[in-house]
């Protein structure tokens, strides 16, 4: 009865908790940055006005989940056949096999700067969602790969947490994840001690 079971007597473990629930709603999730492009610092904050009464001129918004954000000056925009702007850059196809241009790539010397001063600040988590991650997934993975290195901990890619079309549902998942995964390894953790 107070013995230890042998983990080798184990086949499986099914466990239900509210430990994300609650870190969510008493807000006591880890400490999260974002990482989104440059110019898109307040995307999740505007959202995309999504409300009961459009004309309600009382808008609450709930509180962000990250408490600081890192820009990233690059850019990836459609090829847009029709388009009579000449748009400068490198033709690629992404996942879903639409073709991009990527217009810049990401400054690595300036991104480490920047990761590491929200670094040095305690943040540990991040979410890092970027334009048309959904089929172009290859900056956001050398971003997380530069977080990494860094020593950041929790790393919640939008291109992996949930790689779907519109950015600002993606990014409030990415956020979610980055914010609630470190409560609930923490809790998993807790019964292999």
């Amino acid at each position: 009865k107070d013995e230890p079971i042998g983990t080798s007597q184990i086949e499986w473990i099914r466990m239900g908790t509210t430990v994300a629930t609650n870190a969510l709603l008493e807000r006591k999730g880890a400490s999260i940055a974002l990482v989104i492009n440059k110019g898109f610092r307040d995307l999740l904050y505007i959202g995309n006005q999504t409300r009961q009464d459009i004309f309600d001129v009382e808008i609450r918004s709930p509180d962000l989940l990250y408490s600081e954000v890192v820009e990233v000056d690059c850019r990836v925009v459609p090829k847009q056949d029709h388009s009579t702007l000449d748009i400068p850059g490198k033709l690629v196809k992404g996942t879903t096999q639409e073709e991009f241009i990527i217009q810049g790539d990401i400054k690595l010397d300036q991104l480490y700067r920047d990761l590491n001063e929200v670094f040095e600040k305690g943040i540990r988590s991040l979410a890092v969602v970027l334009l048309h991650s959904y089929s172009m997934t290859q900056h956001e993975r050398a971003i997380g790969q530069l977080a990494a290195e860094i020593g950041f901990t929790n790393i919640s890619l939008s291109s992996s947490v949930m790689p779907m079309f519109r950015i600002v549902p993606r990014g409030h998942t990415a956020c979610a994840d980055a914010y609630l995964t470190p409560c609930i390894k923490e809790y998993v953790n807790g019964f292999s001690r």
